[in-house]
């Protein structure tokens, strides 16, 4: 069965399962924004249709954004118009600007007296991520993805090298990048990388955290940054080590800028592709080999990074309940089942990530999460359990008003260190000194 009928599979069983509890309202209209690729609108609008049709009298009004930056800066400008969308995606390095100003009616009250599911049916750790500050749950997250190894299977057999397995090393990791980093057409430029990933601080804190180090010296009330040492430094020059300064096992800066790094990883252009459980959609188009995924190579201990999206409300959005309506429905069972069928999240409700529905990419039969398959053979990525056993090693990044400046200090010094010589302590020092004032910021406007 091919993905489209598998969906339409859900869409069905989780229409039916609500249809006969829905009762019309009569015009209420829910404005929902979020960003993707055309995978991920599809993902959405049929949570949005699935709604719907279990709801009639609603409408969901998308608002969609495709690219991340456009969608980012849409969401400021619609806030600072004062009209916002009633529910948006973020992810939960983002939301507390919104959280800290008050522009958003926190969950966890709506949550806690919701009579479709209780706080102990997800996962805490993408929840304590949308606490702002530790306080209460502000939004309401829909996946706990991490950064996994996306990889060629026919590559790396077709070269003779190991399939990562669990607990891989680090030095493991570089053998086979640089044993499938090939000159493949003899012209003496290479055009088969063994790794593709962006250069930044949220794809390099997986790996700090994998030396031994920290981020910053309080999670939820950070007051600076502690990437200065040892450690830290051992993770930042471990990644950094992927480019010009050690193996070369990444495209240039000018091949990068021609093509994604998806893109590349694609047409096989590429061994291996760190990215979050997001592609994966996408990455199911691919006809040409078999790929699967796997935990990041250990460096000194096993570490992955959170990725997780939540749906939020915009203060006075809900005053018809509309809104929560809409939510509620989006993180149930049925609302994840759907999502799980497209392949774009790993479910934070537990029962729907340890479904066929996530693991397998089979949708359930019946209505329930544990019944007989319907007539589907398994999705791609084979080894989903990834990402559920990466659970165990998951850290997350601080969710303050000001995070995304500190990040953006971080990356204006490493931004090329794939491509061009980096003195690493400098480069620390000033990122450590250009992100001072936002945290100092963020601290004084919340008063800590």
């Amino acid at each position: 069965m091919r993905f489209i009928s598998l969906l339409a599979v859900v869409m069905l069983v989780a229409t039916a399962a609500l249809s006969q509890a829905a009762v019309a309202q009569g015009g209420e209209t829910i404005r929902f924004a979020f960003w993707g690729d055309p995978a991920e609108f599809d993902a959405y609008q049929a949570v949005a249709d699935g709604f719907e049709a279990a709801n009639p009298g609603y409408d969901v009004e998308i608002d969609y954004t495709s690219g991340q930056g456009d969608y980012y800066r849409k969401l400021a400008t619609d806030f600072a118009a004062g009209d916002p969308p009633d529910v948006f995606l973020t992810n939960y390095r983002n939301f507390g600007q919104y959280a800290a100003s008050g522009a958003l009616d926190p969950i966890e009250p709506h949550l806690n007296a919701s009579s479709v599911f209780t706080m102990e049916d997800f996962y805490q750790e993408p929840m304590d991520a949308f606490r702002y500050r530790g306080g209460p749950v502000v939004c309401m997250p829909q996946n706990i993805s991490s950064l996994v190894v996306y990889y060629n299977v026919d590559m790396f057999e077709a070269n003779g090298v190991p399939l990562p397995a669990d607990g891989w090393t680090w030095d493991t990791f570089i053998d086979a990048a640089e044993a499938l980093t090939q000159d493949t057409d003899g012209d003496g430029v290479v055009d088969q990388f063994g790794v593709v990933v962006e250069p930044s601080m949220y794809r390099m804190v997986s790996f700090i955290w994998g030396a031994g180090g920290e981020i910053v010296d309080d999670l939820n009330n950070p007051t600076r940054l502690t990437i200065d040492t040892p450690e830290a430094r051992a993770g930042i020059e471990a990644f950094i080590s992927l480019g010009v300064m050690g193996s070369n096992v990444v495209p240039p800066a000018e091949e990068v800028a021609a093509e994604g790094d998806q893109d590349r990883f694609m047409r096989g252009g590429a061994a291996m592709f760190l990215q979050s459980r997001r592609p994966v959609p996408t990455l199911r188009e691919i006809e040409g080999f078999t790929w699967d995924v796997a935990a990041l190579p250990v460096i000194n201990q096993a570490s992955t990074v959170l990725h997780s999206d939540a749906f939020c409300m915009a203060a006075g959005a809900n005053e018809t309940g509309s809104a929560w309506k809409f939510i509620e429905y989006a993180a149930s069972e049925q609302g994840q089942l759907i999502l799980a069928a497209t392949g774009r999240t790993v479910p934070s409700m537990i029962s729907v990530a340890e479904s066929d529905a996530f693991l397998l990419g089979i949708a359930p039969d019946s209505g329930t999460l544990t019944g007989s398959p319907v007539a589907a053979e398994p999705l791609p990525p084979a080894s989903s359990q990834v990402y559920l056993e990466n659970i165990q090693v998951m850290h997350r990044l601080p969710s303050i008003s000001t995070w995304p400046e500190v990040e953006d200090a971080f990356n204006a010094e490493f931004d090329q260190g794939f491509y061009e010589s980096v003195d690493i302590d400098a480069a620390i020092a000033a990122a450590i000194e250009n992100a001072q004032a936002a945290l100092d910021r963020s601290a004084e406007e919340d008063g800590v």
